[in-house]
């Protein structure tokens, strides 16, 4: 396509799925309205994010993890109905079986009205989410029928190495969905002063920069348990401008491209992937012994 319009949501999600697929319509209604194309909803949008990073496991039964569904349950097929012609990505805590037991993943998926598209288990956990979630292994674009996609869960993009994966295989927008908090051990009485808010926005912008693509950020919003949530969604291009942003509070960032255009043009004389000199960085030497 020529043109594409891209929406990245800042919105608050809870334990209740319930109450959430009642909730999405609307969120997904008001997007068509606006054009939007690629929608990217936050990391957990179905069952809520943790309580707590230090220790997620605690708490009253049930309540202590987000609960778990299924690929190929009834939840993941509603939102590929509501998606319709448009793209949606949208986090869940996903149940798989292997070896004979239960575990679970931090997985971000996009979906369309044909159904599951493309699928990214969370590979960096941090403080002690290894104790929530198992963690992925990968990192894989895929094809989408707005061109080629690849996603990230909100401390994956930390990682320069986990976008420029996806770079590598041939993505040109990055879907990077996020319940990333405000710090924990600094706070500030004002969001956006936050170290946290700080960072979030500066990786978004070098992830695209470095890599000269389209980067569409998501993120919760509100409080869950002990965590508060910066919000912050934002569109941003290949030279790591800000296009569109919600700030602190719910809302839907909301910018239309050239995608494809713009990611040659950006690349065109200086093009970072091409010109990557990978015999000088010694990359064996940094692997753990």
């Amino acid at each position: 396509m020529s043109t594409m319009t891209m929406g990245a949501v800042a919105a608050h999600f809870g334990r209740d799925i319930d109450r959430t697929l009642a909730k999405l319509p609307g969120i997904v209604e008001q997007a068509r309205g606006r054009g939007v194309d690629l929608l990217v909803l936050p990391d957990a949008t179905i069952g809520g994010y943790l309580h707590d990073l230090y220790h997620p496991t605690d708490g009253p039964g049930a309540e202590a993890l987000p609960p778990v569904v299924d690929l190929d349950g009834p939840e993941v097929a509603a939102i590929a109905r509501m998606a319709g012609d448009m793209v949606v990505c949208f986090g869940i805590a996903e149940r798989a079986i292997e070896e004979g037991l239960e575990v679970r993943y931090n997985t971000a998926v996009a979906v369309h009205g044909d159904g599951v598209l493309g699928v990214h288990r969370k590979v960096h956990l941090p403080l002690a989410e290894n104790e929530a979630y198992r963690a992925g292994g990968s990192f894989a674009a895929f094809d989408t029928p707005l061109g080629r996609l690849g996603m990230l869960i909100d401390f994956d993009k930390t990682f320069p190495e986990a976008a420029r994966t996806l770079a590598l295989d041939g993505a040109v927008v990055l879907a990077c969905l996020s319940a990333w908090p405000a710090s924990v051990t600094d706070r500030s009485d004002r969001i956006r002063n936050d170290r946290q808010a700080h960072l979030f926005d500066l990786y978004d912008c070098a992830r695209a920069a470095e890599n000269q693509l389209y980067l569409v950020s998501s993120n919760q919003t509100g409080v869950l348990g002990d965590l508060r949530f910066l919000g912050q969604a934002k569109v941003v291009d290949p030279a790591g401008e800000i296009l569109a942003k919600t700030w602190a509070k719910g809302g839907l960032a909301v910018a239309t491209a050239d995608v494809e255009s713009d990611v040659a043009r950006a690349r065109r004389t200086m093009n970072h992937l091409r010109d990557r000199v990978v015999g000088s960085y010694a990359l064996g030497a940094l692997t753990d012994a």
